[in-house]
């Protein structure tokens, strides 16, 4: 028991520095940066001005948005890996948490980020691979069978913490659910328009 308050303060060192690297990493805009480097203009004054993946398509290049969508998902996998190597997987749940806000409010666009979908799914696939790749494939599922980019988002982020419930990773479970419910909240403006019928379908031009 003598260990133990060293123990809490060395997790306590790691989560503080997980939360730092990861806000930072998540932060990084790579909507942005690619598009400019591939000379595409830029991406926050098309469409919608989203820095996602999805907007980034609706400068017509396929092969920008298919990068943006690997990196965004790439940087929030990264920081759960790295909090897992620091502290285990609580730190590991704070880096994901910390990458998500970065990707949500990155301090180099004023806090003007993306919708997290992408981010979401890296983040899915490093806390438990098999629940990571069962959120992709209810991406993909629900983005085939209606074509909608915002209504598989929100299925998917539904959908992946009772997957993680179910194979008892419950501390992971929880991230996901609060995670999910900031993926709700960035998509309140899809919301309404899939209930009013007017979500554009993916690959068309308009908001998303």
């Amino acid at each position: 028991m003598t260990g133990l308050p060293d123990t809490w303060k060395l997790l306590a060192l790691a989560c503080e520095i997980a939360g730092v690297a990861g806000y930072l990493l998540g932060s990084i805009p790579f909507g942005v940066l690619i598009t400019r480097a591939l000379g595409l203009g830029d991406v926050q004054k098309i469409g919608s001005g989203n820095i996602g993946a999805t907007n980034v398509l609706r400068t017509g290049n396929k092969w920008a948005a298919a990068l943006t969508l690997v990196m965004d998902a790439a940087k929030g996998a990264a920081a759960v890996l790295a909090g897992q190597l620091l502290g285990g997987d609580v730190a590991a749940a704070v880096g994901g948490f910390a990458a998500f806000l970065g990707h949500l409010y990155p301090v180099w666009l004023d806090f003007k980020g993306g919708k997290g979908m992408a981010t979401f799914l890296g983040v899915a696939l490093a806390v438990f691979w098999p629940v990571g790749i069962m959120a992709v494939l209810t991406w993909l599922a629900v983005a085939l069978l209606w074509r909608t980019s915002s209504l598989s988002s929100l299925i998917a982020a539904a959908a992946t913490p009772i997957y993680l419930a179910f194979w008892q990773e419950y501390l992971f479970a929880v991230l996901m659910f609060a995670l999910a419910l900031l993926i709700f909240a960035t998509h309140e403006a899809n919301i309404k328009r899939l209930r009013a019928g007017t979500e554009p379908k993916i690959g068309n031009t308009g908001t998303a």
